[in-house]
Formats: C-alpha cells, structure tokens, sequence
C-alpha cells in the first residue's frame, strides 16, 4: 500500500483509494502509527493523542475499537497492526510512507558530493509535501506534536538546497521558492540569509535589505533578541556592497560527473539544457566551448539530467567502447539536434527547424514505454533496446514535450556576445542566463 501523510491523508492500492470512508479519528490513529512505523506506539500515548490529555473514561475500549476497525480494512491489503507489550505497532515491510521516502531522499542528498545532484535530491524530497502534515486529521496542536522534527526536516531541506542552488548560480530559483516560507519563519536566520544573498545576486538590493529590516523587527517584538552575527554580518557587507556577495567575474563552467565535465545547469530544463552543452552560441567558437566532445559525455549527461538511469548509461558506456564507429555516428546526430533545436527554440517560425526536431523525436516515440516510477507517477521512458541512441531519443523526448508546452514561448537567450544559453523566465524579469556573467538584458522569444 501507499500513504500519503505529507498533506491530506490518503491510502491507496493498485493507484485505486481506500479508507475513504472511515472515521476521522481511525485515520488519524492509523497515521500516527504510520509516522512511527517499526516502533511501538503504547495505548497511553495514543490516547493522549488523539484526545489532547482530556480523554473519556472509555478511551481505552475506544482506541481497540479503532484497532479492529483498521484491522479489518488493511489486512486485505497485506498490511497488519500488531499488538505490542501495552501498544501497537507497524512494520514498514514493503509498503511505501511518503513521511519516510521524504527522510531518505533528505538524507542521499545531504550525501550526495555533487550539487547539481543534491539539488535534484532536494527537489524529490520537498515535492512530496502536498500540504500541511495530515491537513484533514489532525488539528494545529496535534500536528505541532506530531510534526516537529519533519518540519525542522524540511526547512533544514529548503536551506540546503538554496545553498546548493546559490553555488550553482540559481539565485532567481532561490527567490521564487523561498519567497512565501521566509515571511513565516523568521526566526530561522539561515534561511532569511540565504534570501538576501540570492535577492542581492539577483540585483535586488534593495529587496534583500527589506528584508533583514522585517526580520529584525520581527524578532525584536516576537523574541526580544537581535538578528545573529551571521545574519547582521551579511547585512552590513550588502549596505558597503562588498564584492565578495557577487559570485566571481570569471565563472567555472564545469562540474565533474564521473569520468566526465559537464556545463552547470542554467536552465532548469533537460532540452534546454542540451542546447547549453554548447558555451557559445552568441559567438565565435572558442575552445573549450564544446562540451559534447566524445559519445560517453553524451551519455553521462543523459544521465546526469535524470532521463537514463545509471545502470543504463553503464551499459551504454560498454556498448560505445566496443562498438567505437557506431557511437561516433550517434555523437555526430546528437550534435546536428542540437543545431536545429536551438534553431527551433530561438525562432519559432522555423518550420525547417522543427520538421527536423519533430522527426528524430518522432523516432524515438517508437522506443518509448509509460512507466511508472519509484515516486509513484507515471512517467514516459526511452527503453534500453534504443542502444547507443537511447541519449538521443531522451533529450528528443524531452524537446517534445518542451515544444508542445506553452512555457516554450517564455523562452529567452542570453545575450551575452559569446554566450547565448537559454533559460525559462516565466516570471517575465530575468535578463540573462543564471552564470550571471554575460551582461543585463536579455529578449523573449516569441
């Protein structure tokens, strides 16, 4: 079976809902014991839940009431409430807890060395909050209780990946996710600096000085105490603008995965991301500025950007040093892809550029299969029997979908003379790549 307990309550078999109809309070009960899977749960401790310490005199009868309610829905589904000592408990076994998949991705991501990668981690772990825990069982007390070390989870998450994400030069993407959590916690200094600095290298200056301004007032009168030493150095360095805040004039393009360097991630969409593994679009080719330079790059990247599993692209590695001509000629279509879809995306009158885009992704349909994946969506796959062309057909995949998306048209390239990356800027105001090294204006295809 699957819960979802990050949001409202929800259990579910074969994709299909069950316990629709129980009472509230069973729900919540079986919730609590789902937050705790694998540990005992006494029925003193249940009781003081689920009646706030001003339990009936029947609470005790109540709770095994609940028990053999649950008993009687879950056991079809393989999943069994045993009877502990004084309490109950449930064994994680083999059915997924979103509460506990969220632990699990936080954790491979505080581990995980590269960035980008953390970034992605970090992305998988805060997307599976759908609201407030348990938003249609437990009250706002309850949820303090019960709650407190997954919220502490995941606004240690959020801070996490808005570094990472700093690193990698995604301050607007620091801004728009932070924006609606920072008002709401200013007590969490960590998070309010990471704001300013990502407001600050987004050219908003101004805004990151707001915002320290509300903190303090906001601790002040909340907490009686000033913002920390952390938190008011960082605010005296923006008031001198000291050029340390603003990430290097000469950036570092590459980040190593594997074997292989691959460009940072400065869009935010695989196809659009392909289209970057070129560093020069807006000039003369200079060296260093191609990236797909030999077949195995192009299928770590396929990796790196989530389309191929690992062990796909290990195969393909075997695959491309045994079979060195055929790999080459694959490198070869890749590269001539790439030429029409950026075509395609800077111009969308370019019908020829698309007839092309549209024909390679048109071939890759034909290896394509509808999974469904370890979060529980379904998604659309490139099986391995596309071979060495399984690189190819993924990002053509993705392309597709990125033509038949009306976010295609907020499509902007950078106009930096000898870049020209592109990027989404669905919020209207970006004016150059997130490297931020290329100048400040920027055009919207259209």
């Amino acid at each position: 079976m699957e819960f979802q307990l990050l949001g409202p309550f929800e259990a579910r078999h074969d994709g299909q809902r069950v316990l629709v109809g129980s009472r509230r309070q069973e729900r919540c009960l079986l919730s609590i014991l789902l937050l705790h899977a694998g540990r005992v749960v006494t029925t003193a401790r249940l009781i003081d839940l689920l009646w706030h310490g001003d339990a009936p005199a029947a609470a005790r009868g109540t709770v095994h009431t609940y028990i053999g309610r649950l008993r009687a829905a879950l056991t079809p589904y393989g999943l069994e409430v045993e009877t502990r000592h004084d309490g109950y408990s449930i064994e994680p076994g083999t059915h997924e807890i979103d509460a506990q998949e969220f632990g699990s991705l936080v954790r491979q991501a505080a581990a995980a060395g590269d960035r980008a990668h953390r970034v992605r981690l970090y992305d998988l772990a805060l997307g599976l909050w759908r609201g407030p825990l348990l938003a249609d069982v437990a009250d706002g007390p309850l949820r303090d209780r019960l709650g407190g070390p997954l919220e502490e989870l995941r606004l240690s998450a959020f801070e996490q990946r808005a570094d990472a994400q700093l690193a990698l030069g995604l301050h607007d993407r620091v801004v728009a996710d932070l924006t609606p959590l920072v008002p709401l916690h200013p007590d969490r200094e960590r998070l309010v600096a990471v704001q300013m600095t990502a407001l600050y290298r987004s050219g908003r200056q101004a805004d990151a000085l707001q915002l320290y301004r509300r903190t303090r007032q906001a601790l002040v009168s909340g907490l009686g105490i000033e913002p920390g030493p952390e938190l008011a150095t960082l605010h005296d360095r923006m008031l001198r603008a000291d050029p340390g805040l603003i990430r290097p004039s000469v950036p570092v393009h590459a980040v190593r995965v594997g074997d292989e360097w691959l460009p940072w991630i400065t869009s935010g969409h695989p196809a659009l991301e392909f289209c970057n593994t070129y560093a020069g679009w807006g000039g003369p080719k200079r060296p260093g500025s191609e990236w797909l330079r030999r077949y195995a790059t192009l299928a770590v990247w396929a990796g790196h950007h989530g389309p191929a599993e690992e062990w796909v692209v290990a195969g393909l590695l075997k695959q491309a040093a045994e079979h060195p001509a055929e790999a080459a000629a694959v490198l070869e279509r890749a590269r001539e892809f790439r030429r029409r879809l950026y075509a395609c995306l800077t111009d969308p009158d370019d019908v020829r550029a698309f007839a092309a885009v549209a024909s390679v992704a048109g071939d890759a349909a034909g290896s394509t299969v509808f999974t469904r994946g370890e979060d529980g969506l379904g998604r659309w796959r490139i099986t391995p029997t596309a071979g060495l062309l399984l690189p190819l057909w993924c990002v053509a995949r993705s392309a597709a979908d990125l033509l038949a998306d009306p976010r295609r048209f907020t499509i902007r390239a950078c106009p930096g003379p000898e870049c020209g990356w592109l990027f989404l800027d669905e919020s209207g105001r970006r004016r150059w790549c997130s490297l931020r090294i290329c100048g400040n204006n920027g055009t919207l295809m259209h």
